[in-house]
């Protein structure tokens, strides 16, 4: 694997950020009504980063290669391959790259549709979503007023709108002690994350903590962790780590329960995940 130190990071995010600003919609209105959508295909290495930003338009955060994970104030969203997350226009997030990323954002101009997405969901890159976005970054600026150009970009509007939501994302509750314990986990998925322990170091009566975690993210204290923790395992699976390293990292008794978990969860087994 190619090793990058921290000023090629440094060159590789201003390239992309230069690329990003020349595509932003500051046309008029009438070129946004037939052209508005925008495609920038770029390649990040790993353990990359893009800080907090916020852009007017949509974006659709692509991985054709790789994991992301994508962040906001609502939550976290891990983007593993052949999976994209959809982030509205105006929402607070920062990207982490993972592993070696082929990253495609597609940028849908504001007002484009109004059956776009109001919250950040990630979604399953379909075979034709996936055409129809590295079709769309082929297209050269002077030829995006075509006839075909403006159905290919109807089309993949059509297919973010219809895309179903999957369950990757890491619901974070907004209570600050909450909160404080959720980031630890996610910085140090091996820790103690039984109900007394964190109901203590909360200062909370366990029912009362378990009650308020509900609340606060739709989901039980030990649910949110075994999700969490499932899904942060996406990192390291993707940087071919063994699956008895992934189970010890992540706090599983064992490779075989580490193993039962990621089948149930999403349908395959760890080995056969990015295949």
């Amino acid at each position: 694997m190619v090793k990058f130190n921290d000023q090629v990071f440094a060159r590789r995010i201003a390239m992309h950020r230069r690329k990003m600003d020349s595509i932003c919609f500051h046309e008029t209105p009438a070129s946004l009504a037939s052209a508005p959508v925008a495609v920038l295909s770029t390649d990040q290495p790993a353990r990359s980063s893009f800080p907090p930003h916020v852009h007017a338009s949509g974006q659709l955060i692509y991985a054709i290669s790789g994991v992301m994970l994508v962040r906001s104030d609502a939550g976290s969203w891990v983007v593993p391959t052949g999976r994209a997350v959809w982030v509205p226009g105006g929402v607070r997030h920062e990207i982490e790259i993972a592993s070696d990323v082929q990253m495609r954002t597609v940028y849908v101009a504001p007002g484009a549709r109004a059956d776009m997405p109001t919250a950040c969901k990630v979604i399953r890159v379909s075979p034709l979503l996936r055409e129809l976005i590295v079709t769309a970054a082929s297209i050269e600026p002077a030829h995006r007023d075509g006839a075909r150009e403006r159905r290919i970009f109807e089309l993949l509007l059509d297919e973010i709108g219809l895309a179903a939501p999957l369950l990757l994302h890491v619901p974070m509750p907004r209570h600050t002690a909450l909160a404080r314990l959720c980031r630890e986990l996610i910085a140090q998925p091996c820790g103690d994350v039984t109900l007394d322990t964190w109901a203590g170091r909360a200062d909370m009566h366990p029912r009362t903590f378990a009650r308020a975690f509900r609340r606060e993210t739709g989901m039980t204290h030990g649910a949110w962790c075994r999700h969490t923790r499932l899904l942060l395992s996406l990192q390291r699976l993707a940087a071919g780590a063994s699956i008895l390293d992934i189970a010890i990292e992540h706090g599983y008794d064992s490779p075989s329960a580490f193993s039962a978990m990621f089948r149930k969860a999403l349908g395959v087994a760890p080995s056969d995940y990015f295949r």
